[in-house]
């Protein structure tokens, strides 16, 4: 992986650091330390707002940055994210950095040090694997978090999470960021297969062969028109077993007293739209981030050893390209389903929910007690809802509940659409069980009830990051290009799942 590892540590006193990041808020008085007044920390367009960072005049041997956290101790987890992302990008030119960030604003420590170092990390992840230039992007390479002896341990523990979780995000960054002939479905699970190694998860890849004699109709027949094999990864997380006070070593094991939960995730490694070509501008160029939500699942499961995951998750990886040729996909064929059902092509460029199809079908035979797949699925939810935000919906109002509130904790925002099933029938086929898609409205819905179909009836969640998967500039936490929307929400969604 290419992606730079900031190290983030927690001290007590800071040492001899390049640079020193110092919190101003909106209203209260100005560090002394900066050696500015607020009269000329606003001359240079500096009012200490969250999100602003500015580099003061040269006061001493010390490089200081004002960072701002908006108006008194009213920072939160978020915010402070977004404050850290900021310094991190002030601080690009130099190589260490100390801040009192953590400690600003409210909350409990540990989800401050966690949202401050996550800030830090994905503000100085790049992409540069393919620059010549082996010193573009940030130079920064070290930060340490100032905490008092009070909030040290709080501290240190949120740290560590950040790390944990900001370095898995920035892995999928890599992922998506990387070209298309560089991550074919083969190295994606070459990859995956690494990760799961240095992770502690179990791995099975299954090749075309193996996927055919599944009957999984829907991954074999999007692949037809690639020269680059199929590939389905299987991740396997079990949290640790304890055995309840009294029980025997007999029946200790039985029935996993562990909730458990399975994350479908479409790795569609680039998309041309099959035979269903897409137009020739520039969202050409962004389809290779069409593999966003198993770059998302893949990070996810990374890190769910190292931070204790209670549940028990498993993971289905779905990988190919969509591309035309001779063999490829056409409309009017029909498609057997892992689950036996049968589908009509009516547009090869609603390729996702096909091999989305084979993995929910997959998840269904294991009785979990939820399924959440994610996927940079329609357009329709990006012109709905836009780049700000994902669309979840489920068959379970319980259940996306739960996502709502991992959107929530986590800042990845989430929306509800409704699985409105009157609408069902627009997917009618007369020559087959159903068709790929449903006509020019509500293309975020049918999309959905066509995945339902493979769900049979336990609990589950959609989240189509469509909008969001992509940022053309910086901004907050989002460097320019892929973002890996998702991982976070779906890291705590792991942590806090319940069941039903």
């Amino acid at each position: 992986m290419t992606h730079n590892q900031l190290a983030v540590t927690v001290v007590r006193t800071a040492t001899t650091t390049d640079a020193v990041g110092i919190p101003v808020t909106t209203d209260k008085a100005v560090p002394a330390e900066l050696g500015i007044s607020r009269e000329q920390l606003a001359a240079l367009g500096f009012d200490g707002s969250v999100g602003q960072a500015q580099v003061v005049p040269a006061t001493g041997k010390k490089v200081m940055i004002a960072v701002g956290v908006g108006a008194g101790t009213s920072a939160k987890a978020d915010d402070l994210r977004t404050a850290a992302a900021a310094l991190a990008r002030a601080a690009s030119k130099v190589k260490s950095l100390s801040t009192t960030l953590a400690a600003a604003g409210r909350g409990d420590k540990a989800s401050a040090a966690q949202a401050v170092t996550e800030g830090l990390i994905l503000a100085t992840n790049r992409y540069g694997a393919l620059k010549s230039d082996r010193n573009f992007g940030s130079k920064l390479t070290a930060v340490e978090l100032v905490a008092d002896s009070k909030a040290f341990a709080a501290t240190s523990n949120g740290c560590k999470r950040g790390m944990i979780v900001g370095s898995a995000v920035a892995m999928a960054r890599d992922f998506i960021n990387m070209p298309p002939a560089h991550l074919t479905a083969k190295a994606f699970a070459d990859h995956a297969q690494r990760v799961a190694a240095d992770t502690g998860l179990r791995v099975e890849v299954y090749d075309k062969d193996k996927l055919l004699a599944m009957g999984c109709g829907g991954i074999v027949g999007v692949n037809r028109g690639s020269a680059q094999p199929p590939r389905m990864v299987k991740l396997v997380y079990r949290a640790p077993r304890t055995r309840a006070k009294g029980a025997s070593k007999s029946s200790a094991g039985k029935k996993s007293s562990r909730p458990h939960l399975v994350m479908v995730g479409k790795g569609v490694m680039y998309d041309s739209g099959g035979i269903s070509l897409k137009p020739s501008d520039p969202s050409h160029a962004m389809m290779k981030a069409d593999m966003s939500g198993a770059a998302a699942v893949l990070a996810t499961m990374s890190t769910l050893k190292a931070l204790g995951c209670r549940s028990d998750v498993t993971a289905y990886l779905m990988c190919t390209d969509n591309l035309p040729s001779g063999s490829a996909l056409a409309m009017g064929d029909v498609l057997t389903m892992r689950n036996g059902k049968t589908v009509e092509i009516h547009n090869t460029d609603a390729e996702g929910r096909l091999i989305l199809a084979d993995g929910l079908s997959l998840a269904a035979e294991l009785k979990p007690d939820a399924i959440v797949d994610i996927a940079t699925l329609t357009g329709a939810c990006q012109r709905a809802l836009g780049a700000a935000m994902s669309g979840v919906m489920g068959n379970d109002d319980r259940f996306v509940g739960q996502v709502l509130d991992a959107g929530k904790a986590t800042d990845e925002k989430v929306w509800q659409l409704p699985l409105e099933r009157s609408y069902r029938k627009m997917l009618d086929s007369y020559i087959a069980d159903m068709k790929n898609v449903g006509g020019g409205d509500a293309g975020a819905i049918t999309a959905a009830l066509f995945l339902d179909e493979f769900t049979a009836g336990i609990p589950w969640a959609h989240i189509d990051i469509a909008g969001p998967m992509w940022a053309d500039s910086d901004a907050g936490w989002l460097q320019r290009g892929g973002t890996a929307y998702g991982t976070r929400l779906l890291i705590e969604l792991a942590e806090s799942f319940r069941r039903r």
